[in-house]
């Protein structure tokens, strides 16, 4: 799996993002059927300033967000509930660009420390989160996100990590 990290603030490559993030994306591609080292992600690690205007820009809400996602291509099932459609190579052979994803440093520090979780659990748990949108899932309709959450659970479960719903 290739994740390109461009590391905005240092915190986080303090914090050893390169690996929980490989961990995280690489366990969701597995747990999905899907050849991990076939795959490619861009990975923004910054704080909530940045995050704060890529939230304004995108989804018209001028806060700081935890994590946002940018999938290359549209994955979504039309369906409420079913699996999204499998990415495909744009070139046979090719690594497939799932997209780019931004997770913001103050906003998982705080969450984490509210949720009273470790900060590496919580962040694990948003890289996994931000690759299964990546790979066409969400949590805008009821059962898609039953769906996703239910994925992310067994994910979690497979990394040794707790429920994060529970």
């Amino acid at each position: 799996m290739t994740i390109e990290i461009l590391f905005e603030d240092a915190r986080w490559a303090e914090a050893g993002l390169d690996r929980l993030a490989e961990t995280a994306c690489r366990e969701t591609l597995a747990h999905l059927g899907f050849d991990p080292d076939a795959h490619e992600i861009s990975l923004l690690a910054c704080d909530d300033m940045r995050i704060a205007g890529l939230n304004a820009s995108f989804r018209g809400k001028s806060a700081p967000t935890n994590v946002l996602s940018w999938p290359t291509e549209d994955l979504a099932a039309e369906v409420d509930g079913d699996a999204p459609v499998p990415p495909e190579p744009e070139i046979e052979g090719a690594p497939v660009e799932l997209g780019d994803i931004a997770i913001a440093w103050e906003t998982c520090l705080r969450e984490a420390r509210e949720q009273g979780k470790p900060f590496n659990d919580h962040v694990t748990h948003l890289m996994v989160h931000g690759c299964l949108h990546l790979l066409g899932y969400d949590h805008v309709r009821s059962r898609d996100a039953a769906l996703m959450e239910g994925i992310e659970v067994e994910i979690l479960a497979k990394l040794g990590l707790a429920d994060p719903y529970d």
